[in-house]
């Protein structure tokens, strides 16, 4: 037991593929669009606040120290501007490591916003920035992000500036969100256009899927096939057109084959035809000057008679081959057989009863239904397709072998079979036994003279055929089994 094919989401169809690699590779260059833009709007404004924290300098932390008041060597101007220092902006100094004292700017003025809570741990990320006067990036559990510059101060003490990072990052993330709604809709248009373009470009292709489909459909084998119109022609220059007259040009090709081909056909055919017809009367005479020389009342040698009577068997069995020829050329050449009712339970009873006469060393049994099966055809050439298929088991398997012929009806059709428990069909010839002249010698009896000429199952072949049916073999050794199968008159 074989285990099922896992699904995978691959594309399959090369509209789909094309249409997938558009916007794969449209996705990727917006990625990589917005993340340039992203990391550089990021920058810019980390860079434009950092020269905001370089203008705002110690003013806020010296303050914080004197509760809101630079020391007295400071004049008025310098206490001013650090009344107008920027809302958000965090100060802090320390000593020994220690945050001493602190301050955020809630609402513009220095003196009335000085209360802000710190944990230990805010109070060591703190102390761990570096008093080389440039910026750096601390996470206050209370505050979030800020941007910090820390600078050491008169006192051996270290005084830290700071200003939030939230406006950045909040402008960043809205870029994120305009750039992610933007990309996407554009991903979605371009997907929906692009699997129309990629449609619309590869219509020629879609032709050439349609005509070979329709030349696939056709029976080549059967004789001269009219090949349908030619694919449109397309661009020359470009590759869907040079695939469209390519595949034209190969249409062409074949139909001038199936055109000489049976033009050969044909030629062979009334050859065949013609000379069957023609053989037939130099035969028949043959034959009847050695029948008419075995009745001369002269005493003739004996070695005369086996000549005269080999004369005979070999002209009755060239008679048969060239009425084989013939019969065969006719159903080849499309010659309508009669049409009339035919009784199947009688002609196998017929015909069974020719076999058994004509082979007493088998064992030949019948399987009939009860109501008599029929079937609309020509009774002469059923029961020649019939005494092919029972003279193929007669000869082919050695004496004592069992041939069960069986005939079944149904809705549509009827079944026939033949059957017998002999050696069975060699493997090698099995897909040609219904040619013309295959012939297996080394399965015949050792005891049967004289040969076909390997036309019987051609013959059960065509005569099937010409009636709308078809003739099937299974054969292993032991059991052989031909089964015509036939229209059925309702």
């Amino acid at each position: 037991m074989t285990a099922p094919r896992r699904r995978t989401l691959r594309p399959r169809t090369l509209r789909a593929r094309l249409t997938v690699g558009l916007v794969t590779l449209l996705a990727v260059s917006c990625a990589a669009v917005g993340l340039a833009a992203v990391v550089e709007l990021d920058g810019f404004l980390t860079q434009r606040l950092d020269e905001q924290l370089a203008q705002v300098g110690t003013r806020f932390p010296e303050s914080l120290e004197h509760e809101g008041r630079l020391p007295d060597d400071h004049d008025g101007d310098e206490h001013a501007d650090t009344r107008r220092t920027a809302t958000g902006t965090f100060g802090a100094r320390l000593l020994n490591g220690r945050v001493t004292h602190k301050g955020l700017i809630r609402s513009g003025d220095p003196a009335a916003d000085l209360d802000v809570d710190l944990t230990a741990r805010d109070a060591a990320r703190l102390a761990r920035v570096p008093a080389d006067g440039r910026p750096h990036t601390v996470g206050l559990s209370a505050l979030h992000d800020y941007r910090v510059v820390a600078s050491p101060g008169r006192d051996g003490d270290v005084l830290l500036v700071g200003l939030p990072l939230e406006p950045v990052e909040a402008t960043v993330h809205r870029l994120e969100l305009v750039a992610g709604v933007v990309f996407g809709l554009a991903l979605v248009v371009t997907g929906v256009a692009g699997a129309c373009w990629v449609r619309w470009s590869l219509r020629p292709l879609s032709r050439v899927a349609a005509t070979a489909t329709r030349v696939s459909e056709l029976p080549l084998a059967s004789g001269e096939v009219a090949l349908p119109p030619r694919a449109p022609d397309a661009d020359p220059h470009g590759e869907v057109g040079q695939v469209a007259t390519a595949f034209n040009r190969m249409l062409g090709h074949v139909e001038d084959a199936l055109s000489k081909r049976h033009a050969v056909e044909e030629r062979l055919r009334r050859f065949a035809a013609d000379a069957s017809h023609e053989l037939r009367t130099p035969v028949a005479s043959i034959r009847g000057h050695a029948e008419l020389a075995l009745l001369h009342p002269v005493p003739v040698p004996s070695e005369v008679t086996r000549a005269l009577d080999r004369i005979t068997a070999e002209s009755a069995r060239m008679g048969e081959m060239v009425d084989d020829l013939l019969l065969l050329a006719r159903l080849d050449a499309g010659r309508p057989l009669e049409r009339r009712p035919v009784d199947l339970t009688r002609l196998v009873l017929d015909a069974v009863t020719d076999a058994r006469a004509a082979g007493p060393a088998h064992r030949w049994t019948l399987d009939l239904p009860e109501e008599p099966v029929t079937v609309p055809g020509d009774a002469h050439r059923l029961h020649q397709a019939l005494a092919n298929l029972l003279a193929n088991a007669r000869l082919h398997t050695p004496a004592g072998t069992k041939v069960t012929v069986t005939l079944g009806a149904g809705a549509a059709q009827a079944a026939l079979s033949v059957h017998d428990d002999g050696p069975g069909v060699p493997e090698d010839i099995r897909p040609t036994v219904f040619e013309r002249f295959t012939r297996a010698e080394h399965r015949r009896r050792p005891d049967a003279s004289g040969g076909g000429a390997g036309l019987g199952l051609s013959i059960v072949a065509a005569v099937a055929e010409a009636h709308g049916g078809s003739v099937e073999l299974e054969s292993r050794p032991g059991a052989t089994t031909f089964t015509v199968r036939l229209p059925a008159t309702p």
